[in-house]
């Protein structure tokens, strides 16, 4: 499956390009979705020698908490129904834990693409009445996550997650 996704390999790739292309091919991605009612599902569609890409799913009120992507850059595309990108308005840099940070919401429905840097922070949430469904890139490949909470609006490290031991 992963060779009918991925572009060839000689291809520098645009990840909004990517995901946008997935996400509008409903026969790529409805067979292979599912809704947890417990936990948010996910899955990689492909994975190349750059880049990666995931499928997931949102029941109303799931969320992925705040995190960061490790330092890969990404793009993601709603493929149905809405979700609303909370993003840390300050860039990633080794002194953000701690600090103030302050927030910026966006609603974006089936059709949209974001596009971020490898100093990207947010939270994606389903805060709609429908489930929802996005499609991931990320470049390189996702290797490390750090999750944070906000405090009286100061950013706090709560974890940092490891592809092999974690997802």
């Amino acid at each position: 499956m992963a060779a009918a996704l991925l572009p060839p390999p000689s291809v520098r790739v645009d990840l909004a390009e990517i995901v946008r292309d997935i996400a509008a091919d409903v026969s790529r991605w409805r067979p292979l979705v599912r809704f947890d009612e417990t936990e948010r599902w996910y899955t990689r569609l492909a994975v190349a020698d750059d880049y990666e890409v995931w499928l997931l799913s949102w029941l109303p009120g799931q969320r992925t908490g705040i995190h960061d992507h490790g330092g890969s850059a990404g793009a993601f595309a709603v493929a149905q129904g809405q979700v609303r990108e909370d993003t840390v308005d300050q860039p990633w840099s080794e002194d953000l834990p701690g600090q103030r940070v302050t927030l910026s919401r966006t609603r974006l429905s089936a059709g949209a693409v974001r596009r971020f840097d490898g100093r990207h922070v947010h939270e994606v949430v389903n805060d709609g009445p429908v489930p929802a469904v996005t499609v991931h890139a990320y470049a390189p490949a996702l290797d490390s996550m750090s999750r944070y909470r906000l405090e009286s609006g100061i950013l706090a490290l709560t974890t940092s997650e490891r592809a092999v031991d974690d997802w």
